[in-house]
């Protein structure tokens, strides 16, 4: 049996602390530098293929506690426990001087599906030849 990767739309939101900086120190570039660092951690995580993301901030104005969500990453995931670890990522990634981590200004939640095929159980009906319906 050939085992299809996990596709996972990783839904991240941005909360009010982040709206609230500049704060501590840490202004909004050190939080982007932090995003971007866990961006690249994501796509060069071994067992996750990135597909593509979408950000929303020019429709979704103010903190994002749910949908819509700011942005989205869409990635093919070989299992659960690499899921886990990508969302984890928001947890590590330091922020400026590293004190405080990237949860702190965003959240992820991660929604698992798989690709949209037909299911190899379902017997589609004969259609006549070049109708693609």
């Amino acid at each position: 049996m050939n085992r299809q990767p996990l596709r996972v739309l990783f839904c991240i939101g941005i909360n009010q602390n982040f709206f609230d900086l500049p704060t501590d120190g840490i202004t909004h570039g050190h939080v982007w530098q932090a995003f971007v660092s866990m961006l690249d951690s994501l796509k060069a995580m071994p067992g996750v293929d990135f597909i593509g993301d979408i950000d929303d901030d020019a429709h979704v104005v103010g903190p994002s506690d749910g949908w819509p969500w700011t942005c989205y990453v869409l990635a093919d995931v070989d299992t659960q426990e690499t899921v886990k670890a990508v969302c984890n990522l928001f947890r590590t990634t330091p922020v400026g001087d590293g004190a405080v981590k990237l949860w702190r200004f965003a959240k992820i939640e991660a929604r698992i599906g798989r690709a949209l095929t037909v299911r190899e159980d379902v017997e589609l009906p004969d259609q006549p030849e070049g109708d693609h319906r």
